[in-house]
Formats: C-alpha cells, sequence, structure tokens
C-alpha cells in the first residue's frame, strides 16, 4: 500500500511538473518546469517502467498519465535532436565570415586562464562575456588588450558583462531592456567585405525563488523585437536563463523572426556544466535569416558552471539564401498585438527610469 501511494505522489509530481510550464503564468515555481523538461521526462520513463514491471495490479490510470507526460515532454525536446528539422544547413566554405565566443564565466570561477587560454586558441572576432566583475576584467585584460573595441561593465551583481571587437563597429553600448538593472549589449558593426550588421547580448534573471519571470519575458520580447525594427542582419547571443524549447526562448524566436543552429542539430546542454544529471540549453546563439552559420559548438570547460559557445557566421547573403529555411512570417494582427504589448513595456520603463532619476 505505501508504495502504490509513494508511486502516485511521484506521477502526481510528474504530471504537474508537465502541465504546469504550458500555463502562461509567470511564477517563478510554474515557469522554473520549462528547464529541466529533458530530466523530467527520463524520471516519467522511469516511472512507467516501474509500474509496467514492479505491480502485480498494474496501476492504469497513472501508466495513462505518465504516458501523457512523456508525449508532451518528447514534444518539446525532440527538435532539439537529431530527429528534428534543421533550420540551417552549416555552411563551412561560406565567404565573409565572423567568429563569435560567449560565455558565462561563473563571477566566483577564479580559473582565468582556462578562459583566456580559449580566447588564444579560438581568436573571435566577437566575444560577449557575462558575470565579470573587476577580477575577471582585470585577468582578461593580457589577452584582450588587443582588441580595439571594448566595452566592459565590472558588477559584483553577478551580471557584470565584458564585450570585445576586432570588427569595424560603429556603436557598442550598454543598455536595460528591464526595470530589474540587468544590462544588456546592443552593438553595430561592419563584417569583413564591409556588410552592416548588429550584435545583442542578453542575460536576463533566471526563475528562482523571489523572482518571477515578468521582467525576464519582458526583456527578452523587447529585445526580439529590435531585431525586426534593423534594417540589418542580427545575432543574439547570451545566457537567456530559459531552455531552448522553454516559452520565453521559442517566444523570443518566433517575435524576431530568428533561426536556431540548435535545432534538428542536438541540445548543447550548456548548464550545469559540473553536472551532467542537470543540464540544460540555457545558453542560446540566434541569427536572422540573412545570416549563414558555418560552426557552431560547444567550448571546452573553463571552469565555470556554464560551457562556452562558439559560431563562425557568415554574412554573405547567396549563403544564407542556399543554407537557411524559410520562416514563415509573424500573422498581421498577431503582430500589432504584440506591438502594442511591447509598446506598453517601453513607456512603463522609460517612466520607472524617469522616476528612479527624479529622487
Amino acid at each position: 500500500m505505501v508504495m502504490e501511494l509513494v508511486y502516485g505522489g511521484l506521477t502526481l509530481l510528474i504530471c504537474l511538473a508537465t502541465v504546469l510550464p504550458e500555463m502562461r503564468d509567470t511564477s517563478w515555481v510554474i515557469r522554473m518546469f520549462d528547464i529541466p523538461r529533458l530530466q523530467i521526462a527520463a524520471l516519467a520513463l522511469m516511472l512507467f517502467a516501474v509500474g509496467l514491471f514492479a505491480f502485480a495490479d498494474r496501476p492504469y490510470v497513472a501508466l495513462i498519465a505518465l504516458a501523457g507526460a512523456l508525449i508532451v515532454q518528447a514534444s518539446k525536446i525532440l527538435p532539439f535532436t537529431a530527429l528534428g528539422r534543421t533550420e540551417v544547413t552549416l555552411a563551412p566554405d561560406a565567404p565573409d565570415r565572423i567568429k563569435v565566443l560567449i560565455a558565462n564565466v561563473l563571477q566566483g570561477n577564479d580559473q582565468y586562464e582556462r578562459l583566456a587560454e580559449l580566447i588564444r586558441k579560438e581568436d573571435p572576432d566577437i566575444l560577449f562575456l557575462m558575470e565579470t566583475d573587476a577580477a575577471w576584467v582585470q585577468a582578461m585584460e593580457p589577452v584582450l588588450r588587443d582588441y580595439p573595441v571594448r566595452v566592459d561593465l565590472p558588477l559584483d551583481n553577478y551580471y557584470g558583462l565584458a564585450f570585445a571587437s576586432r570588427l569595424e563597429t560603429r556603436d557598442a553600448r550598454v543598455v536595460y531592456l528591464s526595470d530589474d538593472d540587468t544590462p544588456a549589449l546592443l552593438a553595430r558593426m561592419v563584417s569583413p567585405c564591409g556588410r552592416d550588421f548588429c550584435f545583442v547580448g542578453l542575460h536576463p534573471r533566471p526563475p528562482v525563488p523571489g523572482t518571477d519571470t515578468d521582467e525576464r519575458d519582458q526583456q527578452i520580447l523587447y529585445s526580439a523585437r529590435f531585431a525586426r525594427e534593423k534594417d540589418v542582419p542580427v545575432i543574439t547571443a547570451g545566457d537567456f536563463n530559459a531552455a531552448a524549447w522553454g516559452r520565453a526562448s521559442q517566444r523570443f524566436k518566433y517575435i524576431g523572426e530568428y533561426l536556431d543552429p540548435r535545432r534538428g542539430r542536438g541540445m548543447f546542454p550548456s548548464f550545469d556544466a559540473r553536472s551532467r544529471l542537470l543540464r540544460c540549453p540555457i545558453d542560446q546563439l540566434y541569427v536572422t535569416q540573412e545570416i549563414a552559420v558555418a560552426d557552431f559548438r560547444r567550448g571546452a570547460d573553463i571552469g565555470s558552471d556554464h560551457f562556452p559557445f562558439i559560431a563562425v557566421l557568415s554574412l554573405d547573403p547567396a549563403t544564407a539564401k542556399r543554407a537557411n529555411r524559410p520562416i514563415k512570417p509573424l500573422a498581421e494582427p498577431l503582430r500589432m498585438e504584440l506591438d502594442q504589448k511591447i509598446d506598453d513595456y517601453a513607456k512603463r520603463l522609460e517612466q520607472a527610469r524617469k522616476h528612479a532619476d527624479s529622487r
């Protein structure tokens, strides 16, 4: 009897962890289940096997519920495996290429040389680092001093950032796309062959106790529209603190009309680098349709709780047209609805800033 009760309780928890993320509620206790879908699916499969073979009388209601949970979780996960449909075909011989390296360094990590060695080895054209404090900025100075463009914002609250580029850069600055003081990086640059493009670096807050996802989701949506409003290709990358299959990431991708090099290729789980069992794909890199992907891979362990990512991208429009799958544009009613929501958010954000400045 005890075993049946325990089994029923665990089944209920799995079903709740599957159903709750389908809600639009932004409470952290709900949105946190958007991230570990792979782990929830694995637990559901284990419970299904136990129910199938460990009971004299099979718990059919629980088995049906678990099968339903597995189907829901699989529908979210499978697009990010080899069974999914790719959105970009890798174009390794594409011209007009740039290399991008992004890394959440983990503020308390003091293994500076690991990242320095990776930067020297990969020699990226664009580097975006997150969780950089003064110690990290100082430690990276020898390897970054030759980059002509630098934006450093060392902070002690786990939301510092550092940006470096060796490309011609028309503008590179820190901006705040939310009122929770999490900075983002916006830059407009020129490719080796003279094509303009934008880079957006994001690191919003995660869904943890006491922190709901309202600001994270609004920041992601606000920056998504940035891609559609620009007349140039856009690269967006960073630690989204949202899984690739999560509602926030998918809305960002859809609204910004982005392509995801992960789809049909693999999950590339980036966090937690210290635990194989808990890893999830929360570090993202998206490109608009005018950008081809020549290479996309996870970097070596740098002592952080995140793995870095390296991507080689091409700004050659002919290559991008051949390599990328066309995206269905947003329906006009939905576009207007989302634009209104984002406009309202932008106004509230501006009013909050004016109020803060006046105090």
